[in-house]
């Protein structure tokens, strides 16, 4: 009988024992996978943010957008900061007003056009012809570029980039941003004219921005008439940050 108590009563021990270790060892595997799995989205999340300002910048400037050109420019980057001296207080200076950007080439992109309230943020490229239109929106080249006296005009298809446009409201701020600046405009003016109708690409004494696409929105065919949205310049135009798409 003492026999198989010891048995009955110690036999189970180590089994339960053993099950305890397996589990906390289970649970210290899971618990670094988890912590390894954060590390590696935010990681992720950084570095894909890091390139998508690069990205940006280049396109900005007209430049190619590769992997090797962005490692590089972070490991000049890196280089750069760690030989940098000590920064030394500086007494605040006034910074510089604008600088109206050149004439742009052809499918060279000149900025972005942003409507926040209709989450729509887009790239901006010279012309308008099917190229361009394909692929961003259009800069009406016998228009002004921002940061020029005059009415700047963009243009895009209404099926796609310039869609959410139907649901443009008076008041509306428009952001154009641009590598020498960034301007903003509010939406004063909205209105359906005949494609003969091009007063609305005149100049005025105000800067202005001109937003043109087919309409009705939802025509089957050729869009017999053009959706115009025009809006007024807010105030002076502001320096780009260019620290915000790691133009450096």
């Amino acid at each position: 009988m003492r026999t198989v108590r010891t048995e009955f009563v110690d036999g189970p021990a180590p089994r339960r024992r053993h099950a305890r270790v397996y589990f906390e060892f289970l649970f210290l595997v899971a618990g670094l996978v988890a912590i390894d799995y954060y590390i590696w989205v935010s990681a992720r999340a950084t570095l894909s943010q890091a390139y998508d300002h690069w990205s940006f910048a280049q396109q900005l400037q007209g430049r190619a957008v590769s992997i090797d050109g962005f490692v590089r420019h972070e490991i000049d980057a890196l280089l750069a900061r760690s030989k940098q001296p000590v920064a030394t207080p500086r007494v605040a200076q006034r910074r510089p007003a604008p600088v109206p950007p050149p004439a742009p080439e052809p499918l060279s992109v000149i900025g972005k056009l942003e409507i926040p309230r209709l989450k729509m943020s887009l790239m901006v490229r010279e012309g308008v012809t099917d190229e361009a239109l394909g692929s961003s929106v259009g800069h009406v080249p016998s228009t002004a570029l921002p940061g020029r006296a005059g009415n700047v005009a963009l243009a895009a298809h209404r099926d796609t980039f310039f869609r959410p446009l139907r649901n443009i409201r008076k008041g509306d701020v428009i952001t154009v941003q641009t590598l020498t600046g960034s301007y903003r405009y509010a939406v004063n003016s909205i209105q359906i004219v005949w494609p003969s109708d091009t007063q609305v690409l005149n100049a005025s004494n105000h800067p202005e921005l001109t937003l043109i696409t087919c309409y009705p929105f939802y025509y089957v065919g050729s869009a017999p008439k053009r959706f115009v949205v025009q809006a007024r310049q807010l105030g002076p135009a502001m320096p780009s940050d260019r620290s915000s798409v790691r133009a450096d």
